[in-house]
């Protein structure tokens, strides 16, 4: 997908619709949310009109526009005045599309709706870091150390936050981002749970594995995170997954935050996968996650030759795609000994290993027919997975040499989904959900 074409195109679009006389009712209603958003609004609005002239990276404007407090940015953001009126008026409307797409799930009987997700962090050119750069830590990014999923680490080329500093401002940015997120939704997934409670700081030019972790205040981070959680009387979900702290999940628990069970990761101590009964409550479960190919690519282990193309791996591919085939058969074992796969495993990797796709479908609904039998609060059903997609949408350890979230979503043979067709199409995947589920909400279980 061109995701820049697009935008090009809708860019038109939107400009002619600012050019367009505004009713009573419009133009009160802008003003009331420029009001309400104040300074902050404002000035997202002026670096959204400088990076129009400038370029999208503020670090590389004119020195006497790198301080969003000086008077050469108040001096071009009074020249520029109606881009940054169309900047500002672009907010409002996505605010008023956020807010009716909350109440369209609502309407439609979603009881918590929509649950959105909130970022470890922002580009280093952003607006973010701009208005607020003293607040992050120069010369460093977020990452991950080295794992057995990214051999090599990762560094998501994201500023952290400075801990002290954040604390000196009485964490009033995360706390107002937190406030915007729960504002048309029931529910936040924060990504990278560990982010309230440390993160692996990258040197600039160095690698992941030159990383270290900087601890930040557990306590005064997710006590913001449930402040805003009840007022919004809103759901949290944190990606605990990776390295985390034992203490952290307990933490997160305790303030009411659910984690995520990513299936292909819970096994006991010895390595075997772990019983439905086993898995804890207090979570969204899942089969894979974004970072992961769908579950169709995943079984055939599609992820293990696009990371060796990639030159990902640090050890031989061959150790890998073992691996792989020993934990794959694991759960192909625990699936057929639940009664949910009527395949036995050897039956089902030999015709992996021979390239067909004979039980992908079974394989897929019998793993999410499996989520449903855990005592999981939520269960989630990922759309690449429902309509038989097999490609991988992201690929972490990556920026341009694979085509991260522009992959357009596909079914098994590889033909075009439309989001349009989707609900007269029929999905297999959702279907095992729903009957172990008996029609009965986690909510009134």
């Amino acid at each position: 997908m061109d995701r820049s074409a697009a935008w090009t195109a809708k860019l038109r679009a939107l400009e002619a619709l600012h050019r367009l006389p505004r009713g009573d009712a419009e133009r009160r209603g802008f003003a009331e949310f420029r009001a309400r958003e104040g300074g902050a609004l404002t000035m997202f609005a002026t670096w959204s009109a400088l990076g129009e002239e400038h370029g999208p990276d503020w670090r590389r404007w004119p020195a006497g526009l790198r301080d969003p407090a000086s008077p050469a940015v108040a001096a071009e953001a009074a020249r520029l005045a109606d881009r940054v009126d169309f900047h500002a008026w672009l907010q409002w409307r996505l605010d008023g599309q956020l807010a009716a797409a909350q109440r369209a799930a609502r309407d439609a009987g979603m009881p918590i709706g929509i649950v959105h997700d909130l970022a470890v962090g922002v580009a280093h050119g952003s607006a973010d870091s701009w208005m607020y750069r003293d607040l992050f830590a120069p010369g460093m990014s977020v990452g991950a150390p080295p794992d057995e999923f990214n051999q090599r680490g990762q560094d998501w080329g994201q500023p952290p936050w400075h801990p002290r500093r954040l604390a000196e401002a009485a964490y009033a940015p995360f706390r107002d981002m937190l406030a915007a997120a729960f504002r048309h939704g029931g529910g936040l997934r924060l990504d990278h749970a560990m982010q309230v409670s440390r993160l692996w700081w990258v040197p600039e030019g160095g690698s992941p594995a030159d990383g270290t972790y900087v601890r930040y205040d557990r306590d005064a981070l997710l006590g913001c995170l449930a402040w805003e959680a009840d007022r919004a009387g809103a759901v949290v979900v944190g990606e605990d997954l990776g390295t985390v702290e034992p203490e952290v999940r307990d933490a997160l628990a305790a303030h009411g935050v659910l984690g995520t069970s990513l299936l292909w990761f819970e096994q006991d101590d010895l390595g075997r996968p772990k019983g439905a009964r086993r898995w804890r409550e207090s979570s969204l479960a899942t089969v894979g996650t974004h970072d992961m190919p769908p579950t169709t690519g995943f079984v055939h282990g599609d992820h293990i030759g696009l990371r060796d193309r990639l030159g990902l791996l640090t050890r031989p591919r061959a150790d890998e795609e073992d691996d792989h085939r020993r934990r794959l058969s694991g759960w192909l074992g625990l699936l057929h000994a639940e009664g949910l796969l009527s395949a036995p495993p050897e039956t089902v990797l030999r015709s992996l290993a021979d390239g067909t796709g004979e039980y992908d479908e079974a394989v897929v609904a019998a793993l999410h027919a499996f989520l449903a039998r855990t005592p999981a609060r939520l269960v989630g059903v990922a759309l690449a997975d429902a309509v038989g997609e097999h490609r991988t949408q992201n690929q972490p350890g990556t920026v341009d040499e694979y085509p991260n979230w522009r992959v357009p979503l596909a079914d098994a043979e590889g033909r075009p989904v439309l989001l349009d067709d989707l609900p007269s199409r029929p999905l297999p995947t959702v279907e095992p959900v729903r009957a172990a589920l008996g029609g009965v909400s986690r909510e009134s279980r």
